[in-house]
């Protein structure tokens, strides 16, 4: 059996976590297994139609007066019982922080190594996976020995995609937990609406780098951003200077997006902030220097100043949007 640790906020489901479940799906059918998949939280019970649709057979919900927020090594507790209860030959996560962190403590548990960042996984004794390491900067193939393998998929290796009935079983049990493994628990903290589509989901990112210059400079990528639908992205250089806030960060310790159109203005495409964007279907580039890293990448590469070529793909944008 593949099981998949599936990720949600008080029972909206995490768009990764399903991109996760469909390349579960993917292994399952590879190997003639069943595809599971574990919700911790009694509020995420609400999840079970949609896993149902991609495919998910039965959905454990870890069910426990400790478990209303995110609490790792309870997670990784009520995973291992899962894990063992049902004999999973794959125990399969997102690669978020989140998702790496549960497993890493998994693999504590349960005395296993932990593959993180796959980008390939082939189950077998041992298990063969393919790693994106130092950003995707370099491709690593290794052997994973150990059962269950226990493995982290990158973001956006694989689209979510339905393929299922959608009428899979429920199955709720109370993990058995001792109090050190509640010691660690994320409570949601106060924070500032935004209104617009979120970064993850953006189908449009404009995304600034140190070439707009300052906070105030960001004001033609939003004008921008809001006539194409999108949102705003910026490099990490931006939050440091504090001219953007870390939400809006695209990058390996930011987020990491793929959209259908990403506007780099700015960004000379550091390792790191490459890793956060490369998925993107289409990019465009806007820098002063056609020697910058991020040209490598780019589908489209304007040579120019980015407080005077946006104003003109502003005015085309509106008289498009007009016509």
């Amino acid at each position: 059996m593949v099981l998949v640790l599936v990720d949600h906020d008080h029972g909206v489901l995490d768009e990764l976590s399903l991109q996760a479940v469909t390349y579960g799906r993917e292994l399952a059918a590879a190997t003639g297994e069943q595809l599971d998949a574990l919700v911790v939280g009694a509020d995420g019970s609400g999840v079970a139609g949609a896993l149902g649709e991609h495919g998910v057979a039965t959905v454990h919900v870890a069910a426990h007066d400790g478990l209303t927020d995110y609490a790792p090594v309870a997670a990784a507790r009520a995973a291992s019982e899962v894990a063992a209860r049902t004999g999973a030959s794959v125990v399969l996560a997102a690669g978020t922080p989140r998702g790496n962190e549960v497993m890493a403590h998994l693999g504590a548990i349960t005395d296993l190594p932990v593959a993180a960042d796959c980008v390939s996984v082939a189950p077998g004794s041992p298990t063969q996976v393919v790693r994106a390491r130092w950003g995707g900067s370099l491709i690593e193939e290794a052997n994973l020995h150990g059962s269950p393998a226990l493995v982290t998929l990158v973001p956006h290796t694989v689209a979510a995609e339905p393929g299922g009935s959608g009428a899979g079983d429920l199955a709720q049990f109370t993990p058995e937990l001792a109090d050190g493994d509640l010691l660690v628990i994320a409570r949601p903290a106060a924070a500032e609406e935004k209104a617009g589509v979120s970064l993850a989901d953006a189908k449009v990112i404009v995304s600034g780098g140190r070439g707009v210059g300052s906070a105030e400079g960001f004001a033609p990528l939003e004008e921008l951003a809001e006539l194409l639908g999108g949102t705003i992205g910026c490099s990490r250089v931006v939050t440091g200077n504090g001219w953007r806030p870390h939400t809006e960060q695209v990058g390996q310790t930011g987020t990491k997006v793929a959209p259908d159109l990403y506007i780099a203005c700015g960004i000379s495409g550091a390792t790191q902030h490459i890793a956060g964007c490369r998925n993107a279907k289409t990019m465009i580039v806007i820098n002063t220097d056609p020697e910058a890293a991020i040209m490598g990448y780019a589908d489209y590469a304007v040579i120019g100043d980015v407080s005077k070529v946006l104003p003109a793909i502003i005015e085309e944008a509106k008289k498009a949007k007009a016509g």
